[in-house]
């Protein structure tokens, strides 16, 4: 619907120029009016849109809401471009002006889609002019996921993974160079005990041509963190193979090496399942710069000597005594840390070609516990002058995953559920509840069906039920609610796409292009509109990076073809009934599996 909105959006402000001429506004009037725009009808009955801006205009020309309102309509009866879109407006209570689509938009509309692969969606258009300027006006940097190497991955990086898988997935789709970027904790005082611990006890992985495998990289993890904080001779062995990998000592290259392939391994395999693709560019990534970004905050008169560590202050940060709060930036010993290397990170992606990505959007998804580091971060490259002019850097944070009882997700042991064990129990159960469901409808099925069917369900119900949340918040996480067959899930969205593939099954063409279709039933039309919306939900999740707004849409649309399907015989209708319904089948499967391939999610024929 933008394409239409737009239009009525136009003929609005043509009825707004003829009844409050330019020269007769008083500025508050034409804040009003600048501002008035369509609003989506909060109900059916009161038809697409609606205008409210009666109710603010009486407060200051001084005349009632339905007065001012019948002036708009007045205008916009006479409007002929207008009323090619739209039935004439109608007044509601004291002032709201109803705005109704004609059926013959609709069925345009529809037949518009039946023949468009991106379902009226408008791909981006970005002008040369931009693009002779080197930097990529297209180009948007989305950075998530970053698990830590020698680390296995948990529940918590959960969100990261699947939030920015979505998002990149949407503004592929309309048309942006997108960088996945997985910024992995591959550098720091850590490896200088892993090594030094892999040096002692698998000796034999850096003398052989033949890679060595850690049977169990994270209990390997673990018994070298317990020796450092137990032995102090092993501390200092470790903090000298700090300094030996930051120098490019050979055999510490080769040890760090080692550690992070195999992580690479053990990450690729949860990649695979979730059908995540990312391109790994992990903090080592950034070494090479991190001298440049000490030198330029110095040479900007930005760092100052604290205690011998170079450190920024800014504006109202401030520790617990009350007193200012230092950012460390480089450390008294002449190290490095995160913030540095975030810094580094910001001023590579936003430098143009060919010292850098050229990006003009960079997109962090992060839980909500680092909105103040990201904050702090954002504040440094702009003091430092990093960030060109019209290009955007945001944080989109995450809350928690909880479990029933309200508090952090943890196995009963205490310990954080690894991330794999999660994506097995889902499909465990998933699998448990379709045999269930088979027995009760005495279906026999293979094993491979099963298989198929459980993996996809359970992996769509988990994905599904996080996007779903507003990501801002914390959520519970419920195997129960997620796997249902009823309610906000995937499941239920994967159930109305099974029921057209078996329309289709049965004999209904879905491949239709007639343009002898005709609606008549308030179930009809109920989803034609529904359908037409997928543009500006999109639009909005480009621009709010919210994918429960997808989803929310989604669930709605199975709603509405689920009423019509239940409501509305389909292949015993006459024609033109029959193919009419088919065409909105068709596009529904398509709307479906287009929104739930950007949330990252498969579908099924069969279930």
């Amino acid at each position: 619907m933008l394409e239409i909105s737009a239009k009525l959006e136009e003929a609005l402000h043509r009825a707004f120029l003829k009844v409050f001429p330019t020269d007769n506004r008083s500025s508050k009037t034409s804040s009003i009016l600048t501002s008035s725009s369509l609003v989506p009808a909060s109900k059916p009955e009161f038809g697409d849109f609606q205008i409210n801006c009666a109710l603010a205009l009486a407060k200051e020309i001084k005349q009632s809401p339905r007065d001012i309102a019948q002036q708009i309509v007045d205008q916009l009866k006479n409007d002929d471009d207008f009323l090619k879109i739209c039935n004439p407006p109608s007044i509601a209570g004291p002032g709201f002006i109803n705005l109704s689509i004609n059926s013959t938009t609709l069925i345009s509309e529809i037949h518009i889609r039946l023949n468009d692969k991106r379902l009226g969606v408008p791909l981006k258009e970005f002008s040369n002019k931009k693009i002779e300027e080197k930097r990529n006006h297209n180009r948007v940097i989305i950075d998530f996921s970053s698990p830590n190497i020698a680390k296995e991955m948990h529940v918590g990086h959960l969100r990261s993974t699947i939030i920015g898988d979505c998002l990149a997935r949407v503004l592929e789709f309309c048309g942006y160079e997108v960088l996945r970027i997985n910024h992995v904790g591959d550098w720091g005082t850590q490896f200088g005990m892993l090594i030094t611990h892999l040096k002692e006890v698998v000796p034999e992985a850096l003398h052989t041509k033949d890679a060595v495998e850690i049977s169990d990289l994270v209990n390997f993890y673990r018994q070298a963190k317990k020796r450092f904080d137990e032995d102090q001779i092993f501390q200092n062995k470790s903090r000298s193979e700090v300094v030996n990998l930051q120098a490019g000592n050979q055999e510490s290259l080769l040890a760090w090496q080692l550690l992070c392939n195999q992580s690479r391994k053990e990450f690729q395999k949860i990649y695979d399942r979730l059908d995540i693709k990312l391109t790994e560019r992990g903090e080592s990534f950034y070494n090479k710069f991190l001298v440049d970004v000490i030198n330029d905050l110095k040479n900007k008169n930005l760092l100052i000597n604290d205690q011998g560590a170079q450190c920024i202050f800014l504006d109202g940060l401030v520790g617990k005594d009350g007193k200012p709060q230092p950012i460390i930036i480089q450390k008294s010993d002449g190290g490095f840390n995160y913030t540095t290397t975030d810094l580094a990170a910001i001023k590579y992606r936003l430098t143009n070609p060919p010292h850098g990505d050229g990006a003009f959007r960079l997109i962090y998804v992060t839980d909500a516990g680092q909105a103040s580091h990201f904050s702090a971060v954002f504040q440094i490259a702009k003091l430092a002058d990093w960030i060109p002019t019209n290009c955007q850097i945001e944080h989109v944070p995450f809350g928690l995953v909880q479990g029933e009882d309200g508090k952090k997700l943890k196995t009963r042991s205490g310990e954080t559920i690894r991330l794999v064990d999660l994506l097995d129990e889902a499909i465990q159960r998933a699998k448990v509840d379709l045999k269930a469901r088979l027995n009760t409808e005495n279906r026999f099925e293979k094993d491979s069906f099963i298989d198929t069917v459980s993996t996809t369900v359970g992996i769509a119900a988990i994905k599904y039920a996080d996007l779903s949340q507003n990501r801002i918040s914390n959520y519970q996480f419920s195997f129960d609610k997620m796997l249902s067959l009823q309610g906000n899930t995937a499941p239920y969205l994967l159930y109305a796409l099974v029921r057209i593939a078996g329309i289709s099954r049965k004999g209904g063409d879905l491949n239709v292009s007639s343009k002898k279709i005709q609606f008549n039933e308030d179930q009809e039309w109920a989803l034609i509109r529904k359908l037409l919306q997928l543009d500006s939900v999109i639009s909005e999740v480009e621009r709010e990076l919210l994918p429960s707004r997808l989803c929310a849409y989604l669930f709605e649309l199975s709603q509405i073809f689920n009423r019509f399907y239940d409501q509305v015989p389909i292949l015993k209708a006459g024609e033109p009934a029959k193919t009419s319904r088919l065409a909105l089948c068709s596009i529904t499967a398509g709307t479906l599996k287009l929104g739930m391939n950007l949330l990252g999610i498969p579908t099924l024929e069969r279930m």
